[in-house]
């Protein structure tokens, strides 16, 4: 039985990490599973949007340091960089679907499970919550599955550092200030946000959105003159695309358009 529920409705996806009792730890065959996962749904056409969460006290505490840490140290260097490569590939799976990911971050989100909110697109944080980027603090790296590469660019190098380097806690508050949550909302209030959020988008152009979300990650080792290009050529094919059309027929009948995501 999987550790984690996915539950599509009118276009939402949301995924659930489900081991509230050990703060949604992640398993060796969770982040596996989670893996696959992430890339099925690239091919899923009644997912529009993802809501990614966890269950009870906590978004996800991270690697479970029982099912994890302790089988890993008795292993040889190929087992470890099988996880390590395995682990990145989850976040390099949420970064290349090509449908908007919303973290909505209950309680805890630490280790893996801070990098899992940071590579969603967006993210609704309860008042409660923290961030704990905690890897240096355990004898690790804090560049992890993708952080040292995710991180500056959402809330700048500077802070990076300090974040990465200290493992400090971060605060809902804190994480607003600095760029890390894009709202902070009382805790009841935390999935209602998600999931109207996600209504927005799934009602709104999916192609567009998807479009969106590529260049918004291509164009992050590009110079100007190649990402306004780069930037030309999607625009043109979304201008020539069906929704765009059913937005000016809207437009002149003084309606709402009603997208197809084509």
């Amino acid at each position: 039985m999987s550790d984690y529920t996915l539950v599509v409705e009118n276009g939402i996806g949301i995924l659930t990490l489900t081991r509230p009792e050990v703060l949604n730890a992640l398993t060796l065959e969770m982040y596996a599973e989670l893996r696959d996962l992430l890339h099925n749904l690239q091919r899923d056409e009644a997912l529009r949007v993802l809501v990614l969460t966890g269950e009870g006290r906590a978004f996800c505490s991270g690697g479970d340091v029982h099912k994890i840490i302790g089988d890993l140290l008795e292993a040889d260097m190929r087992a470890h960089l099988e996880f390590t490569r395995m682990t990145g590939a989850l976040v390099r799976n949420m970064r290349l679907l090509d449908k908007p990911i919303i973290a909505a971050v209950n309680g805890i989100a630490a280790g893996a499970g801070a990098v899992i909110a940071l590579a969603a697109d967006l993210r609704v944080v309860a008042e409660s919550a923290k961030f704990a980027f905690l890897f240096t603090k355990v004898g690790l790296a804090g560049s992890d599955m993708g952080a040292a590469y995710l991180l500056p660019r959402v809330v700048g190098a500077g802070r990076a550092a300090e974040i990465l380097l200290t493992g400090d806690e971060i605060d809902a508050p804190t994480a607003e200030r600095i760029g890390l949550a894009n709202w902070v909302v009382p805790d009841e209030q935390l999935m209602p946000t998600a999931r109207s959020l996600a209504g927005r988008l799934a009602d709104g152009p999916a192609f567009a959105l998807a479009m969106t979300k590529r260049m918004i990650e291509n164009e992050w080792n590009l110079d100007l003159i190649a990402a306004t290009e780069a930037e030309a050529q999607a625009q043109a094919l979304l201008m020539m695309g069906e929704d765009h059309r059913r937005f000016y027929e809207a437009f002149q009948r003084k309606g709402r358009p009603e997208f197809k995501g084509r």
